[in-house]
């Protein structure tokens, strides 16, 4: 990793999916959740906290050793054992079926191989397990899409890889994932090109 990636990024993104303001969204999204869960995109762990009481453990799959150690004092505070047990959400080092639920928020938009990793969750999620998600994507209005296309470049190389284009619930249901519950909305005190956001499970 370039410097920027690993001591930079892990930073700014703290400071902009750890605002207070989160934290309700993220509350939402995790209620599904029930069992074993492995949450791709564990970043500095927001969602620690967040987890309903049906949650046993999780299997924090994140990347970026920074962004690790920044969550650390979360980790150590949660009531629910979180251990770091992998690195790239393409390729999850579990075996079939080994979870109850899986979780992302705010990862789906960077991973290089978005299909590889829905389908590695798909085969890691017991049949009738739930996958959680809180995402930000395509906008549903087409003055908003044409802006979140010039602004992509940018964006990816700024933002570790970031797209503001692509279609989360398409993609999920694309990889055999039923998408139950979805809500599509701008979030608060963003820019819409930024902030088109998708909270919902799938089964």
């Amino acid at each position: 990793m370039s410097f920027y990636s690993d001591r930079v990024l892990p930073r700014i993104i703290t400071r902009t999916c750890g605002m207070p303001a989160m934290n309700g969204l993220r509350g939402r999204t995790c209620q599904p959740l029930s069992g074993r869960v492995v949450e791709v995109g564990f970043g500095s762990g927001f969602n620690v906290g967040q987890y309903p009481p049906a949650v046993t453990a999780v299997a924090a799959v994140e990347p970026s050793d920074a962004g690790w150690r920044l969550g650390a004092a979360r980790v150590s505070a949660s009531t629910v054992p979180i251990e770091r047990s992998g690195l790239d959400g393409e390729r999850l080092p579990f075996d079939d079926d080994s979870f109850d639920s899986a979780l992302s928020t705010f990862t789906l938009c960077t991973i290089p191989d978005l299909e590889a990793a829905l389908a590695e969750l798909r085969r890691v999620v017991r049949p009738g397990g739930v996958f959680a998600f809180l995402e930000h994507g395509t906008a549903p209005d087409p003055s908003v899409r044409k802006w979140q296309r010039r602004l992509e470049p940018i964006q990816k190389r700024l933002g570790g890889g970031c797209h503001l284009t692509r279609d989360i619930p398409a993609a999920i249901t694309a990889e055999g994932w039923n998408v139950v519950d979805v809500d599509a909305f701008y979030a608060e005190q963003a820019p819409k090109s930024f902030g088109a956001f998708v909270l919902g499970s799938a089964v």
